[in-house]
């Protein structure tokens, strides 16, 4: 009796079944043995993962017009917080609902439109949609950063003091939308909707007409238009442009050696 109440109650049989229940001996109850073990990694440092990135966490590229003179892709949102990080604003434009009809039933997401500037000729728009709002908003804060675009600003009349309104009259269109934007004369402000002055103030021009035509109540193809509309200032070559200028290396050519060697992580 007493060798088969040792049996049951957890009796020392060559290692076996030590104790009632699920027995691990000294190990705990720990989930897995990998886990856990080594140093720490500190989840808020950014490893690059593009050669763009690289250089730019190097301090290779000494701005992000650098970027954009050379038209390179942005495929990390890291890079536009490296240089912009500290001025970096975002709004959120709209959440609406949308639906999709499944067997089971209606499935129903949110989708977010955000724009991210630093009211000084940078301008971001993202749309990112989800089953949660907090997740959606999260999302198009990313995309905006990875669409953000150079603005440039001109005067109207006299060229004295800051640049303050469009250079040219340009045109965006999403949808059944049409956007035009005018320059104006400085002291006139933003002449456009209250979502059209949030997206100019954070685009940094400071006086400008607006003219729109089509179902403007849409408010997703109406933000876009205008944000088409700012990133088409830079597509109209004027004569303040037409000087040479000398075509440098790219930064990937020009770094190259340093992009051939392995990164450590």
């Amino acid at each position: 009796m007493s060798g088969e109440g040792e049996g049951r109650g957890g009796g020392d049989r060559g290692g076996f079944g030590r104790g009632r229940g699920r027995g691990r001996g000294d190990r705990g109850r720990g989930r897995g043995r990998g886990r856990g073990r080594g140093e720490r990694r500190d989840e808020n440092v950014w490893t690059p993962v593009t050669k763009l990135g690289r250089l730019v966490k190097e301090g290779k590229i000494k701005s992000i017009e650098e970027i954009f003179l050379f038209s390179i892709p942005v495929k990390e949102a890291e890079i536009i917080d490296y240089f912009l990080k500290d001025k970096l604003q975002d709004e959120v434009m709209k959440i609406m609902p949308v639906q999709k009809q499944s067997s089971a039933g209606q499935r129903t997401r949110f989708k977010a439109f955000v724009a991210v500037g630093d009211t000084n000729g940078h301008i971001g728009l993202g749309v990112k949609c989800s089953s949660e709002v907090a997740t959606a908003i999260r999302g198009a804060i990313l995309s905006a950063k990875l669409n953000v675009a150079p603005v440039r600003r001109g005067f109207w009349g006299r060229k004295s003091g800051l640049p303050h309104t469009v250079p040219t009259k340009v045109t965006g269109k999403c949808g059944s939308v049409r956007i035009r934007l005018i320059p104006a004369p400085r002291g006139t402000g933003l002449v456009s909707s209250p979502a059209g002055k949030r997206l100019l103030s954070m685009a940094g021009i400071d006086d400008c007409y607006t003219s729109s035509r089509g179902h403007t109540r849409t408010m997703g193809n109406f933000i876009k238009a205008l944000f088409y509309a700012l990133r088409n200032t830079y597509g109209y070559l004027e004569p303040d442009l037409w000087q040479e200028n000398a075509l440098t290396a790219t930064p990937f050519q020009e770094h190259t050696d340093f992009l051939s060697k392995k990164q450590i992580k």
